[in-house]
């Protein structure tokens, strides 16, 4: 067994026939440029679609409701302030179109 790992030590390495090395890489860069170019309109493509079901279901609740959204329930785990904000009782990244606003 020691003797086969000597001789295999010392062997010559093998090597294949390959293609020109400037050939393969720009075959190789145009594989990934491909590659690059259908992931991001995949991406792009669902992005796209999650976000159209997302505004139709909205748009589904504000039909429902007379045009408004339905007021979000008051749970007592949510909004917990521990210490208030300088600032006031909404976050640093308020927005009037999805957060219930508390300084009301």
């Amino acid at each position: 067994l020691s003797s086969f790992r000597a001789v295999a030590r010392t062997a010559p390495r093998r090597s294949f026939a390959t293609a020109d090395s400037s050939a393969l890489q720009a075959f190789e860069a145009e594989s990934k440029a491909l590659q690059h170019h259908a992931t991001v309109a995949v991406c792009t493509a669902w992005v796209y679609n999650a976000e159209a079901e997302h505004a139709a279901h909205l748009q589904h609740i504000r039909d429902q409701n007379g045009g408004e959204l339905p007021e979000v329930p008051a749970f007592d785990f949510l909004n917990r302030r521990g210490k208030p904000f300088p600032w006031g009782q909404n976050s640093l990244f308020f927005n009037p179109h999805v957060n219930k606003n508390l300084e009301e």
